[in-house]
């Protein structure tokens, strides 16, 4: 099975809830009336979209209906937007300097340090040299879950001792990356959350040390959200990227929740790039975001009429 076929399982639940219902809304010959609006906002709000977002989606609905005079069915113009609003959070490819530094932050249980050891395993897989540094000495056994997937994935691992430094051990782990001319460098921080200041100054502390080596790295800093939380974990997202420089996100889990419509709700608010989505436990389960993919894992095939 191949990545993409693998991303369209993964988002099965998430799909049954939401391209399956908005189908069913949109049964042929319907107009668009007060009644199928309503139907439309209960199968978004159903899957997590989000009350603004859901509001958002019908009103670029109506307003696209309006222009087209009824030449286009309106769930083809739905389809259209949706994309369009995935399209705004693909972003741009990051330039890579070497080693490219890469920061992963978020709370706890996200899914964090597997997304690391998935990473590894990606940019292994692209022919580029990877090390790993284990920073996260605040959980216990943190250090030797990313031991294991560095193992896994054939990647070096840069680690201290629990409670230990994190600061020196992502300084370490550059020195050893710029030693063996590594083109990437992934670093496991603490989960935190935006409230706990203690955690939030490491990770500034972390950043300040690595810029003594390489000034203007780190160059990515990729906080994790876990799908199954759904509005909450995007609450979440919204008060830890005011309080931390994050330039890209990795949604995980999504194949555990029919909630996946969040990610539409991710790309209104956030204005962050989502760079990567994470599913299933194996080194693979993890796919660079794609618009149109990943709108055809949430919603179903795309007709043709659909499409540009």
């Amino acid at each position: 099975m191949g990545l993409f076929d693998r991303l369209k399982q993964a988002f099965r639940k998430t799909r049954e809830a939401l391209g399956e219902k908005i189908a069913a809304v949109f049964s042929p010959g319907r107009k668009l009336d007060a009644q199928l609006l309503a139907e439309l906002e209960e199968a978004l709000l159903s899957a997590d979209v989000g009350l603004d977002t859901t509001e958002y989606l019908l009103g670029e609905l109506r307003t696209a209906a309006q222009q087209d005079g009824g030449a286009t069915a309106p769930e083809i113009l739905l389809r259209r937007s949706i994309v369009s609003l995935l399209r705004a959070a693909e972003g741009v490819d990051v330039p890579r300097q070497k080693p490219h530094v890469v920061l992963v932050v978020g709370v706890n249980g996200t899914g964090k340090t597997t997304t690391v050891g998935k990473l590894a395993h990606f940019f292994k897989n692209e022919g580029q040299s990877v090390v790993i540094g284990a920073a996260d000495t605040f959980r216990a056994a943190a250090i030797e879950q990313i031991q294991i997937w560095g193992e896994r994935s054939g990647v070096k691992v840069i680690a201290g001792t629990h409670g230990g430094d994190s600061a020196a051990v992502a300084f370490d782990a550059l020195d050893a990356a710029m030693s063996r001319g590594a083109d990437v460098l992934l670093i496991d921080t603490a989960g935190r959350l935006h409230t706990k200041i203690n955690l939030m100054k490491e990770l500034e502390k972390v950043s300040r040390v690595l810029k003594k080596k390489v000034p203007d790295s780190p160059h990515e800093v990729l906080l994790v959200l876990d799908a199954t939380t759904g509005q909450n974990g995007l609450n979440q997202a919204l008060e830890f990227t005011r309080s931390a420089p994050v330039t890209g996100l990795v949604l995980t889990k999504v194949d555990g929740t029919a909630k996946g419509g969040v990610v539409l709700a991710i790309s209104r608010r956030l204005g962050i790039p989502i760079r990567y989505v994470g599913f299933g436990e194996s080194l693979e389960d993890l796919a660079p975001f794609d618009a149109d993919k990943f709108a055809e894992s949430l919603l179903g095939p795309m007709t043709a009429a659909s499409e540009g």
